[in-house]
């Protein structure tokens, strides 16, 4: 039988830069089960002694989960921080207008804090510039790392912590340019507000990083406008401008659902060029970068009702449940090739969420905690990939969709360990047929010893463990890369690698000079 074939070539002396870490982070939100019988359950049969569920816990370092942004998220617009510390019996419920949800108040900024640490990930924390603004922001960041002898420090001293957090990562809000955001505005009156109260925060601690609120997503109106006129007013002071993007599948078009990275691609482009021009226009050498804290399958349009249409609720109401299936998890694993792809541009990325709302990790209450599909592609993509991202050149046919144009039917990333020689090649083939890959390594020699396999499937995904354990063993196995690739050329300077229709692959192994 005659393949598809594909192109690729490699060299490590050829980079797009260094993986940053954070790049593996995500999320978790004040919404629906995030925080409350997800990470946080006092009377779970595995909670610790601070009420936290250690299954979580560790499906969350299995996960490869760097950092965890918090508290939201459209939850941060109307969050008062001082209402969310100090002893737990003495914080009143309040309505969160957001999600329509009571917030118990149970879990805030120090219960949240004192979780990342003892769990080694780092925290990435959000202000509120929707309902509040510069005051709050500042004293938010001199509770968090602020030394003792001043109000805000010497509370959070007074409330159990006498050491700071240390938090190096803040937001300047969250999606301030939707209609749907609680104190939204326009592009000047956000820019303005950013300016001075990430000024104010970089007062109280100068070695904080800033992230500037971008587009909501490409389809919005004032995409690239509003980038422009925000960093107008904050490019010297912030260090990210954030991205968020959601896909998924609509009215059957499997096409152009799994070209999603294409899309992917496409907007980081254009927000880079947005930022650059604004650098260009006022002479400055400094590069901003993206923070992409916001991203996943998520579906939005066909199966959430919308904000406004959820009735007040309280106790953890299970919203935004998605279930997942193979089909996503391919998905999310050619995200994850588009953002190693733009990783001299993107150092930091959260998969949203992290626990039950649209997330790789579900639980019950006082029951399991399961891995859906797409948890497996992001958690051997942080295991395997290592060092630098290596900038690959791939010659592929493309194929046109209704959603986003012409689309490659395959992508590629790959990476190298200069310190160990590891190097990861990770692939997708978003065609109904095989496809045969010719890694080129000219000069090298690359040693595959471990391989990963997500294969697509048509069935639709069901809520709960047993459909996600019977997805697994249909759809996720170990490569037997003895079957899969073959080496030949010169030198075997060339690895052939066979992709299954509509699957992601991950292989692994060590490179060296030939």
């Amino acid at each position: 039988m005659t393949h598809l074939r594909a192109r690729v070539a490699l060299h490590p002396d050829f980079r797009v830069g260094p993986i940053d870490r954070r790049l593996f982070g995500s999320f978790v939100e004040h919404l629906g089960r995030a925080v409350y019988t997800g990470i946080y359950e006092p009377g779970h049969p595995t909670a610790d002694e601070h009420g936290f569920r250690r299954d979580v816990a560790e499906l969350t370092h299995e996960l490869g989960v760097t950092m965890l942004r918090y508290p939201g998220g459209n939850f941060v617009s109307n969050y008062v921080w001082e209402d969310g510390v100090g002893p737990v019996e003495d914080r009143k419920p309040f309505l969160d207008l957001a999600w329509r949800t009571v917030e118990p108040n149970t879990v805030g900024t120090d219960e949240f804090l004192r979780w990342a640490e003892r769990e080694g990930i780092e925290p990435m924390m959000a202000v509120n510039l929707g309902t509040r603004g510069v005051a709050a922001a500042a004293a938010l960041v001199e509770y968090c790392n602020g030394e003792a002898g001043t109000r805000w420090a010497d509370l959070r001293i007074a409330n159990g912590r006498a050491e700071p957090y240390g938090v190096r990562l803040w937001c300047l809000g969250n999606e301030m340019d939707g209609p749907w955001q609680i104190g939204h505005k326009d592009a000047h009156e956000y820019g303005k507000l950013a300016a001075e109260a990430g000024k104010a925060m970089k007062l109280v601690d100068p070695s904080i990083s800033l992230v500037v609120c971008g587009s909501s997503s490409m389809q919005m109106d004032t995409f690239g406008e509003w980038e422009q006129t925000v960093l107008s007013y904050t490019y010297d002071l912030v260090d990210h401008i954030s991205m968020h993007a959601y896909y998924e599948e609509l009215a059957g078009d499997r096409a152009s659902f799994l070209g999603s990275g294409t899309a992917m691609d496409r907007f980081i482009d254009r927000v880079v060029a947005s930022a650059d021009a604004v650098g260009a226009a006022r002479r400055s050498d400094k590069r901003i970068t993206i923070s992409f804290d916001e991203w996943n399958v998520w579906y939005l349009q066909s199966r959430f009702p919308g904000e406004t249409n959820l009735p007040v609720q309280r106790d953890a109401p299970r919203i935004i449940e998605d279930v997942y299936s193979a089909l996503d998890a391919v998905v999310v694993g050619d995200l994850l090739v588009t953002l190693l792809n733009h990783a001299d541009r993107v150092p930091v990325a959260a998969l949203a969420q992290l626990v039950n709302v649209i997330a790789p990790i579900m639980t019950e209450p006082d029951g399991e905690a399961w891995r859906q599909p797409t948890f497996h592609p992001f958690a051997t993509t942080a295991r395997l990939a290592r060092g630098e991202v290596l900038d690959v050149r791939v010659e592929v046919p493309t194929t046109p969709t209704r959603a986003h144009g012409d689309v490659p039917l395959v992508t590629a990333a790959a990476t190298h360990d200069p310190a160990t020689g590891a190097v990861a090649l990770f692939l997708t083939n978003r065609s109904a047929e095989p496809v045969d890959v010719d890694v080129d390594h000219l000069g090298l020699s690359i040693d595959l010893t471990e391989g990963w396999r997500m294969v697509a499937d048509h069935e639709a995904a069901v809520e709960g463990p047993a459909h996600a354990r019977k997805v697994l063993d249909a759809c996720w196995s170990a490569v037997d890369v003895a079957s899969t690739t073959r080496s030949s050329g010169a030198g075997a300077a060339r690895t052939t690698v066979t992709l299954d229709p509509e699957s992601w692959t991950a292989l692994s192994g060590t490179l060296s000079h030939a």
